[in-house]
């Protein structure tokens, strides 16, 4: 068994970003990203301050809009084009969740293409869906970066992803397609869950439920990629009951320290790639 080290692997993508920036400032390419927080909901706040960190380290300009609660969706479409128009910046984020008097597909859907660095905006998802090059959600692209970083061979095997969201399900599902997995979604609706999951070579546990894949769930040998970042009073835990399940398998990521930084990471490579990208038109 392996445990794949997030971390240090972010860590490395982070080092070659940071000579990538300097190389692009010489040029007169300044990456700058912009950041719309709406309200203080606390994890997304914790989000935005490690983006921001980030940014810091590698010396991408950052901007951060912090809106009201209690603001129009007119107003925030309205932000969402200034930056659009804005010849400075490089790529926008718009932090979700978002409150529920605002529609996210419609701020996402408002988002250029070009400054999508978190592969929202339904034309990346259709690139995405087609197997072209695009802005990828960072997350799943994080497990790919991952996946390849440690030789895991994909094609052919058996992949299930556990949960169909769009942030990470659906995307994680295609990625896996694209380099020619055998890719199954299991969701709350799902029956035989459990004889599904294993059958899998390789899980994604992207379910958002504390130690939801256990031991009897997963093959000996199986890939598990734990997602789930559940806080509580005693800590922070993953979708995966990583003392027992790791001595089944043969890679598996802690939580934390798997594939959060890695997130963090492709979101920076994806502002250094919008950044090439606007200065080749």
């Amino acid at each position: 068994m392996e445990i794949i080290d997030g971390k240090a692997l972010a860590r490395s993508v982070r080092e070659n970003l940071k000579d990538e920036v300097e190389e692009l400032k010489k040029q007169g390419m300044v990456p700058r990203f912009a950041v719309i927080l709406v309200g203080n909901d606390k994890a997304s706040l914790t989000y935005v301050k490690s983006k921001n960190k980030a940014c810091q380290e590698l010396g991408i300009e950052y901007e951060e809009i912090l809106l009201e609660e209690n603001i129009k969706m007119q107003e925030l479409l309205d932000i969402i084009d200034n930056l659009n128009a804005r010849e400075d910046i490089s790529g926008i984020l718009l932090q979700s969740p978002i409150p529920e008097h605002l529609d996210i597909n419609e701020a996402f859907r408002r988002i250029s293409p070009d400054k999508d660095v978190d592969g929202f905006n339904p034309y990346n998802v259709g690139k995405l869906c087609l197997n072209q090059d695009t802005f990828v959600s960072c997350t799943p692209y994080g497990i790919m970066k991952m996946i390849d970083a440690y030789n895991i061979h994909v094609e052919g095997k058996n992949a299930v992803v556990i949960g169909r969201s769009n942030i990470v399900g659906k995307p994680m599902a295609l990625s896996l397609l694209n380099k020619n997995a055998t890719v199954t979604i299991c969701h709350s609706k799902t029956q035989n869950l459990k004889e599904i999951v294993q059958d899998a070579d390789i899980v994604i546990a992207a379910i958002g439920r504390k130690h939801f894949v256990t031991a009897d769930m997963v093959k000996d040998g199986a890939v598990i990629i734990d997602v789930g970042i559940n806080r509580t009073d005693e800590g922070i835990f993953g979708d995966v009951d990583f003392e027992n399940v790791k001595e089944k398998a043969s890679f598996i990521t802690p939580v934390p320290g798997g594939v959060g930084p890695m997130t963090v990471a492709m979101l920076m490579t994806n502002i250094v790639k919008a950044t090439k990208q606007k200065h080749k038109k």
